[in-house]
């Protein structure tokens, strides 16, 4: 680690610098934290956010061994699809098959806990969409393909959307999502509601990614100690250990990308506004997108195309008009690198993780030798000098679009934020067992969105990342941005909350520009590491050309094996007492076997 990769970009008091940004979680859930204590979080507020004494005690079950061959595992879209055209199967047949491995490895077996609940009318609709075929109407790329998506996306049917809070469980939603109104009208089977971290990773500096009050941990099929990383891992889990065709997933700064790259899988981070957020529990409504989450790009591509569209319950995706594609297989081009000028963002980002590096060198010679012309390194002006700004205006927005989003709900009592912070002081031992809600209490304590100091912020932020972006390309004649998305998981720790190395999210995120990320590599052979591409806004058909091409290109995605562990148990047999001497026992020798002596290592 180099001096400049190891330093603190000083922000003053209570300031925020990169690596405690990544330290607490926020980053992969959509926020920005401070070490210290914040300025205005008064003392009844720090109590308030102890961890509640009555946590129970925990055991570690002793978990059956991985699950056997699966009819559908690895399936493309394309391929499910064409399997149902030719009579192979149906799509009751395939939403069967999923809810049955649903069954057997995440809610028991191996326990992933990725998905929440599953869609009690799922077979009737595949019922519904089996008949549509019969008769010659087939609606487009996903009809009869079962689809999980996030529990923060509503769904105006007998499914709950909590966020994976027990606080809304029991609310009754309006309406379907924009977005999940378009899988259905698409004829997508809606399969269930995945695991996600509670409240999208926006509740506490010391947040475990995939815990939620209402589920529990969930879990990273490669490697089951290790984390999914991001609020979206119950998305990212699922699709990845073949529970669905592919998932929907939200992010504000990460929550798409982080845990697609560390369950290996493609994620579309789309452009702020090319998706509708109306329907969808926020964090900030300057930065959440909804975007889509598979074993391919062609998977996550073939499902962004249902997710477009202008929307009049969300102002921004206005902006789409004209730049928004209903099918966006069309981009998915393998001689997409050839020739195209890519730019290796490293500061900030390479230099924390060895086995993240390693990976994405590879990476980068991988994208030379399929014809791309690599600018290495590029800078991004003021990368380093948002943080402060995201974090205030995380805080701001999110008190207000949370008590937007919850006076449209039914049967519940929750109505502001200050309902959801009594809720959890009144339910600690379920809501707070492990970690408190300082960003709640934090987010409580803002004036609203006239105020000058949230206006001053966001007005910095965008400047500051847009320009940054802009000039980056410019300046160096660039299709697109490469960094690596993020190090390879950590193991969960539900004491001290999430251990992140680095990410490179939070540039796009802030910008309000697309990030596409696709796998890499693996480190130790089992944990997937990705590797991203941003640009500008409504980019997503180049990068989407981009990702495809450099996935054919390498191929590296395998299935995972549900190892138990990887890296926390080493130990090296020593003998009994001293070893002999030659010709005879050694001093103190208990007349044990000597062993063999170690070769020398290279240079010693």
């Amino acid at each position: 680690m180099t001096a400049r990769d190891e330093r603190s970009e000083p922000t003053g008091s209570g300031g925020v610098d990169r690596r405690t940004f990544l330290k607490y979680g926020a980053l992969t859930g959509a926020a920005a934290a401070a070490s210290q204590a914040l300025p205005g979080l008064t003392g009844s507020a720090h109590a308030a956010t102890t961890r509640s004494a009555s946590v129970k005690a925990v055991t570690t079950p002793v978990r059956p061994a991985a699950p056997g061959s699966f009819k559908f595992e690895e399936k493309t879209i394309a391929e499910l699809q064409h399997m149902m055209e030719t009579g192979q199967t149906t799509s009751r047949k395939l939403t069967e098959a999923y809810i049955e491995r649903i069954d057997q490895i995440d809610q028991q077996g191996i326990q992933l806990n990725s998905v929440i609940e599953t869609n009690s009318d799922a077979l009737a609709i595949a019922d519904e969409l089996d008949r549509e075929r019969r008769h010659g109407h087939v609606r487009g790329p996903l009809h009869g393909i079962p689809i999980l998506l996030k529990d923060n996306i509503a769904t105006a049917d007998r499914m709950q959307t909590t966020a994976g809070s027990l606080a809304l469980l029991g609310s009754i939603v309006p309406r379907d999502a924009f977005t999940a109104a378009g899988l259905r009208r698409d004829g997508a089977v809606l399969l269930g509601k995945a695991n996600l971290s509670e409240w999208a990773n926006f509740r506490s500096f010391q947040s475990s990614s995939g815990w939620s009050g209402r589920a529990g941990q969930c879990l990273n099929p490669y490697v089951l100690d290790h984390n999914p990383c991001g609020s979206s891992s119950g998305s990212g889990t699922a699709v990845s250990a073949n529970l669905a065709a592919a998932a929907l997933g939200t992010e504000t700064d990460g929550s798409i990308v982080c845990p697609s790259s560390t369950t290996g899988l493609a994620g579309i981070k789309p452009t702020l506004g090319l998706t509708s957020r109306a329907g969808v529990v926020p964090i900030a409504h300057s930065q959440d997108v909804v975007g889509p989450m598979g074993r391919t790009v062609a998977d996550a591509a073939t499902v962004l195309g249902s997710l477009t569209g202008v929307d009049p319950r969300d102002p921004a995706t206005k902006k789409s008009k004209g730049h928004f594609y209903t099918d966006y297989r069309a981009f998915l081009n393998p001689e997409a690198l050839m020739g195209a000028r890519i730019g290796v963002w490293r500061d900030g980002v390479f230099g924390f993780s060895p086995e993240g590096d390693a990976v994405a060198e590879e990476a980068i010679a991988a994208m030379k030798s399929l014809g791309a012309v690599v600018i290495d390194p590029i800078e991004i002006p003021h990368a380093f000098d948002v943080f402060d700004d995201e974090f205030t205006v995380l805080l701001f927005e999110f008190k207000v679009d949370v008590r937007n989003y919850l006076s449209e709900l039914k049967n519940t009592e929750m109505s502001t934020l200050r309902d959801l912070i009594q809720f959890n002081n009144q339910h600690k031992s379920t809501e707070m067992p492990w970690f408190g809600q300082e960003l709640f209490l934090l987010a409580q304590e803002t004036d609203g969105l006239d105020d000058p100091v949230y206006k001053a912020a966001v007005a910095e932020e965008k400047k500051f990342m847009q320009g940054g972006i802009h000039r980056a390309l410019r300046n160096n004649s660039l299709d697109a941005i490469f960094s690596l998305t993020g190090s390879p998981s950590w193991t969960t720790d539900l004491v001290n909350g999430d251990h992140f190395l680095t990410a490179s999210s939070w540039p796009a995120a802030i910008a309000g520009f697309p990030n596409v990320t696709v796998p890499a590599g693996y480190s130790f052979k089992e944990l997937p590491v990705g590797i991203n591409f941003f640009a500008e806004e409504w980019s997503e058909p180049k990068l989407i050309g981009l990702a495809y091409s450099f996935e054919q290109g390498t191929k590296v995605r395998h299935a995972p094996k549900f190892l138990e562990t990887l890296g926390t148990h080493d130990f090296v047999h020593r003998g009994l007492g001293q070893p002999s001497r030659p010709g005879g026992a050694g001093a103190g020798s208990t007349g044990a076997r000597r062993r063999p002596p170690r070769a020398r290592p290279p240079g010693l």
